[in-house]
């Protein structure tokens, strides 16, 4: 570094120095600003003890008068609560339920809410019914200030079903008398379920500011599939973002997050199935929260806090929705048709397809494959054979090149043997790096040929592996030994929990995973005898290339037998593909056309004289410091 530089940097920390000096804030304004957060920290705390304080007195009010008869409880109530005091007691228990061939829900008069959504079509890896949640399990509230202040839980009130000529719609309306009612009214279109909220004469009952509805959503996420350490990966709190992207709380922790932008919807999402609440005018000033269960039936619990907005009037309903279904891409992706983009749910972004390039591929190609070869053939096993068959064959041109370029690199290993010999030793190995790279060059191999192919590849073996896992289509699809695709398929199974073991591996053994570690093993040692250059390895890298089957055989055991079965015919396929080269190739030939690459004369792109010249300038380098070296042992 120069002086000029040195003097430069000076000056600049000169100037941010003074710059400080003269704008740091004075004692006085140190002190007004301490007295304004102090103000709003006492507010704060202020409104949340009167919030509590509210709270413990409704609730003690309410638990106290239990046991009262109704006329003395109507009475009591009504001092606290106004007219809403009808509506708190006497009313009269019961349930309504709305059904189609997908769904079934069931409404409650009290807090006039669903209580279970049960999904027809479907059931748990135990064969029990595939219920979403019960009564005990969930609650959902609409938080209601009255004229007085007061606030006023739904699920405190009695409602009324009122049911019209429609059978898959219905309205619960709380009534305060004197024409004055809020109506829920629920309509059962496939797994979605309307909810428009209507307010009537409400003017003089709720605060004149009501212009908004505070909403209140807890759910419990029970284990729906056999394998629940698996399961909880894919359990998740998922938000949108009006006119943005979806993002969702961590699937591995407990977590909470406050919100201020508005959300499009919220969705509770397990492996297969979500519940979803959807606003049309959007949610604001949201808090989510999260917590996970280490055992149990529970998985995880949601919590959601918001508002949506209220038109007091009745002018205008609110309007939500409810998704309780399944987590296929296909439906979901078909509530957007027909949409401008900006109004679009995206609720396919349920379906954990991987980012970016993965989820494209998945998107464009391996879904549309998949769903195409499923109406033709109804064994999935059969099917995953055939896809995996099409992607192999889709590959072939990049697995052949790669081939091709191993290929080179062993006909010329005698060459680079000699190389080795001619330049033995640490101190000459920039020589042998030259002497192999310019051999490689002349010829027309390249090591890193093989690499590009294999590269390329990624995308979409990535995409599948995020695929099969999340594919609802595999779910109990039985194929040979497995009876359900979508978990591991069992041989060998254990009740003994083993502290270290069983978090990752499992209590059990899945035999298509194993069959995949087996051939994973049998390619990578056939591989290495057949790619060997005759270049030094690192040190570990033939007991890494065995490792690595290994920790696949622990890393998958939990997997989808779908995915792992894929694995498997995919690597079969592979070695096929690669002993079909070996035998029809002939390398004499092959060699012969690198000699005759040799002795053409040769044009140095400018990447190889850039590459030359850094190799001169390490040669020269190294030289020198062996000179000095050599220098101070004489000395």
């Amino acid at each position: 570094m120069d002086k000029n530089t040195l003097i430069g940097f000076l000056l600049i920390g000169v100037v941010l120095v003074v710059f400080t000096w003269f704008n740091r804030p004075t004692p006085e304004q140190i002190e007004a600003q301490r007295r304004y957060q102090d103000s709003i920290a006492r507010v704060e705390y202020a409104r949340q003890l009167d919030s509590r304080k509210q709270e413990s007195e409704d609730t003690f009010i309410r638990d106290s008068l239990e046991n009262l008869p109704d006329s003395v409880r109507k009475t009591r109530l009504s001092r606290d609560f106004g007219i809403f005091a009808n509506a708190m007691v006497g009313g009269a228990e019961g349930y309504t339920t709305l059904r189609n061939d997908s769904l079934e829900i069931k409404i409650s008069n009290k807090g006039g809410r669903i209580v279970s959504a049960r999904l027809l079509e479907y059931d748990t890896f135990d064969g029990k019914p595939l219920v979403l949640f019960e009564e005990k399990d969930s609650r959902f509230d609409f938080s209601l200030v009255t004229a007085t202040s007061r606030v006023v839980n739904s699920s405190d009130l009695y409602f009324t079903p009122i049911k019209g000529n429609d059978p898959d719609e219905v309205t619960m309306r709380l009534d305060v008398g004197e024409g004055r009612y809020l109506d829920l009214v629920y309509s059962l279109d496939g797994y979605m379920v309307g909810c428009q909220v209507r307010g009537t004469g409400l003017n003089g009952v709720l605060a004149p500011s009501t212009n908004a509805l505070d909403i209140y959503w807890e759910q419990d996420i029970r284990q729906q599939e056999k394998g629940r350490t698996f399961e909880n990966r894919y359990v998740t709190l998922n938000y949108k973002f009006v006119a943005d992207d979806v993002e969702h709380l961590s699937e591995s922790r407990s977590e909470s997050e406050k919100i201020s932008n508005r959300l499009r919807w919220i969705g509770y999402k397990d492996m297969f199935f979500s519940s979803v609440l959807i606003s049309e005018e959007g949610f604001e000033g949201t808090t989510l929260d999260s917590k996970l269960f280490s055992s149990g039936e529970t998985l995880k619990r949601f919590k959601t806090t918001t508002s949506v907005p209220f038109d007091l009037r009745g002018e205008k309903p609110t309007e939500l929705s409810f998704y309780f279904g399944p987590n296929k891409f296909a439906l979901l992706k078909a509530y957007d048709k027909g949409l401008d983009s900006d109004q679009q749910l995206d609720l396919e972004k349920l379906v954990p397809l991987g980012w970016g390039i993965f989820r494209w591929v998945n998107q464009y190609f391996v879904i549309p494959l998949f769903d195409f070869l499923g109406k033709f053939i109804s064994n999935y096993g059969v099917l995953i054979f055939l896809l995996t068959a099409i992607v192999k064959l889709i590959l072939f041109p990049l697995t052949y090149k790669s081939y091709m370029s191993s290929a080179k690199m062993r006909v010329l290993r005698p060459q680079v043997e000699e190389i080795n010999a001619k330049y033995p030793g640490q101190e000459k190995a920039l020589e042998r790096q030259r002497a192999t790279m310019e051999l490689y060059s002349r010829a027309g191999a390249s090591p890193l040929s093989g690499c590009l192919p294999l590269l390329l590849q990624m995308p979409i073996l990535i995409a599948l592996f995020m695929f099969f896992p999340s594919a609802i289509e595999l779910r109990h699809q039985s194929f040979l030994w497995a009876n359900d695709l979508s978990t591991y398929d069992a041989i060998v199974s254990w009740e003994t929990y083993i502290p270290i073991i069983t978090p990752y591996f499992g209590n059990h053994i899945s035999l298509f995973c194993l069959l995949m570690t087996i051939t994973n093993i049998a390619y990578a040692k056939y591989n290495m005898e057949l790619t060997n250059t005759g270049q030094q390895q690192m040190p570990g890298m033939k007991a890494m290339m065995y490792l690595m089957p290994l920790m696949f055989l622990v890393f998958f055991n939990q997997y989808a037998s779908g995915l792992t079965y894929y694995y498997f015919i995919s690597t079969l396929i592979t070695i096929v593909q690669t002993l079909v080269f070996r035998y029809t190739i002939n390398e004499e030939k092959l060699l012969a056309k690198l000699e005759a690459n040799k002795r053409k004369p040769m044009k140095k792109s400018g990447f190889m004289k850039r590459l030359e010249e850094a190799q001169r300038m390490q040669e020269e380098q190294l030289r020198k410091q062996q000179e000095a070296r050599k220098n101070n042992r004489r000395r």
